[in-house]
């Protein structure tokens, strides 16, 4: 098979399942050589047609679809809990923060239920935690999006509008030159918008396989937030801020 076609069988098998080992698509295309389906992955992955994970594992870019909360909890696990320590320190005793749905945020969320502040989360991740709180936790309601552990909808927006965030701290799925912060949910970007406007300082929390991906559905434009994340990206620092260290 010539370069396109290999590149097109790799795109086909890909459809067939959320996420693939490298080496389980090997052995659904044996006769080519696995430094020929490496080349041929870095290819599909530079026109931004897939995306590599940590693990060995690569999926479909898509701008429209949510990966599951189960499936993003194990991807990136160092960057994450890196993110959630430097968050952490942006935080004073007393402050009033929120804190978002996503993997990420979840890692903080851990973090923080042991600190004397006020936590307003839409991350039903919290119900799982049975350490020791001792910090004031409000849940606030919403609809239920059981893939994400997210609260949204126009109940969970008005419960926003009533609160003053001293820090808020933000999931993204893509962050982008051009279009900034990305979600693929039309209902997480109108909320993530609303919370941006209570907060006093906004973070976006986002691991370094983030940048320069877009999703569907734009959140806000880079020179509005800060970014906490494990590495410097010195082109979307031009735009704004960026926590790594």
């Amino acid at each position: 098979m010539v370069p396109y076609e290999r590149q097109q069988r790799i795109i086909e098998i890909l459809k067939e399942k959320e996420l693939m080992k490298i080496d389980e698509l090997h052995l659904r295309i044996p006769d080519v050589s696995m430094s020929t389906l490496r080349r041929d992955i870095k290819g599909l992955e530079a026109s931004n047609q897939i995306m590599s994970l940590s693990g060995g594992a690569i999926r479909i870019q898509s701008k429209s679809v949510e990966i599951p909360i189960s499936t993003k909890s194990t991807l990136h696990v160092k960057e994450k809990k890196y993110i959630a320590k430097l968050a952490v320190k942006q935080i004073n005793e007393e402050d009033t923060v929120y804190v978002d749905s996503g993997s990420t945020c979840t890692f903080l969320l851990e973090e923080l239920l042991t600190k004397k502040i006020n936590i307003v989360t839409t991350n039903t991740n919290i119900l799982n935690f049975s350490s020791d709180i001792t910090a004031n936790v409000t849940l606030l309601g919403g609809e239920y999006n059981k893939n994400i552990s997210s609260l949204s909808g126009p109940l969970a927006e008005e419960n926003l509008k009533k609160y003053i965030f001293d820090k808020s701290f933000i999931g993204a799925n893509g962050i982008d030159m051009k279009f900034g912060i990305t979600t693929p949910s039309i209902q997480e970007s109108s909320k993530k918008k609303i919370i941006c406007n209570q907060s006093k300082k906004a973070y976006f929390l986002c691991d370094s396989s983030k940048y320069h991906m877009s999703s569907s559905v734009k959140v806000i434009d880079l020179k509005n937030v800060t970014i906490i994340s494990d590495k410097l990206d010195e082109k979307i620092a031009e735009k704004t801020q960026i926590i790594y260290k």
